[in-house]
């Protein structure tokens, strides 16, 4: 089992990855969200010159806003300052595409963008297709070493849905996911992958990575899952989960796509979004407010104790030792936390000297 975190990236600190690699943390992803952080690849390059173990990669990318061959040139620049230690996670976009008031990348041209990316990662020439226009193209000038494609970059791709799992198995080296934690999500997610892998002749390797993006609160004895303190650490990914889930409710028109742990809240919460400052044809600007960064005030009603123990690691180390070690069991490589900015310090500290050294 390897541990991660997810950045709220911020450049001007990325010494929080350095200080993770020092707790013990074996990788480090950096989000890809141009309308609320920083730049993903600006601050992996930091990330990159003051660090020598941790791993590092974009968690996601995202390909509605950088066309393929710039994400595959810009991770295989990373990969030039710390050879053999750079992932590439890639998704169709969510958040990022949303908070423009626009919808993610349809997984049919996430595909083509995938088969892009990952053959000009491996050095070869490819059919390139932009504005309607298709060339073959390739990296020149590889042996002066603007870029490393020597040392391989795999490919993580996040996933949840059917299409974008069977992409995972397609074309990726490992998958990223929401809720596979839990080893009944986590096996029903690998049966996806393994179906798009068997349709591309593929068999997944040994190595097939596998991350669950989660967050993490270790409780003291008797505390309870929805106290203050559990809230302020926990929050802000609850929250991130009410605002995806509504953008899909919202587009398809169909309440059950909406899970059991938010459907005691979710009417509340529909109403909380109607009566938002922002008009309706400008929400979007508003819903994604403190997204996986903070806990928007309002919105601390919706962080429910049956919400945090679905979306969640938390329980007392014992607990947490045993809920990793089941999901390892179903197929899960990797922990990511995804704490709030301003308790990222103390949540990672908590979980690396009381959880991790007992996995």
């Amino acid at each position: 089992m390897e541990f991660g975190l997810i950045v709220a990236t911020k450049i001007d600190d990325w010494q929080l990855i350095r200080e993770a690699e020092q707790l013990g943390y074996d990788r480090a992803w950096v989000p890809d969200s141009q309308m609320i952080w920083s730049d993903c690849y600006a601050t992996l390059a930091l990330a990159a010159q003051g660090t020598s173990r941790i791993k590092l990669g974009t968690g996601v990318a995202v390909p509605g806003t950088r066309i393929a061959p710039v994400t595959a040139h810009s991770i295989a620049s990373i990969n030039q300052i710390a050879p053999g230690r750079v992932f590439l996670g890639i998704g169709t976009g969510h958040t990022a595409m949303r908070v423009m008031g626009m919808d993610p990348m349809p997984v049919p041209l996430f595909r083509n963008y995938l088969r892009v990316v990952r053959g000009l990662l491996a050095g070869e020439e490819v059919e390139y297709t932009l504005g309607g226009v298709t060339r073959p193209i390739r990296f020149l000038h590889r042996e002066h070493r603007f870029l490393n494609l020597e040392d391989p970059i795999p490919i993580y791709v996040a996933a949840n849905g059917p299409l974008a799992l069977r992409a995972a198995g397609e074309l990726g080296d490992g998958l990223i996911s929401v809720g596979t934690e839990n080893p009944d999500v986590m096996m029903h997610c690998l049966e996806g992958v393994r179906t798009g892998a068997s349709r591309a002749g593929r068999a997944l390797a040994a190595s097939y990575h596998t991350t669950s993006l989660t967050t993490a609160v270790v409780l003291r004895p008797g505390e309870r899952v929805d106290s203050d303190r559990v809230i302020d650490e926990v929050g802000s990914h609850v929250a991130a989960v009410f605002h995806f889930y509504y953008e899909i409710w919202k587009q398809i028109g169909n309440a059950a796509v909406v899970p059991p742990f938010l459907a005691p809240k979710w009417q509340e919460y529909c109403e909380h979004v109607e009566r938002m400052k922002t008009s309706a044809e400008k929400r979007y600007l508003e819903i994604h407010e403190g997204h996986c960064t903070f806990l928007v005030p309002d919105e601390r009603r919706f962080v429910t104790a049956e919400a945090i123990r679905a979306t969640a690691l938390v329980g007392e180390p014992d607990e947490l030792v045993e809920r990793i070690r089941a999901a390892a069991k179903a197929g899960l490589r990797e922990v990511a936390l995804l704490p709030p900015m301003a308790s990222a310090r103390k949540v990672l500290r908590d979980f690396a000297e009381q959880v991790m050294p007992r996995v």
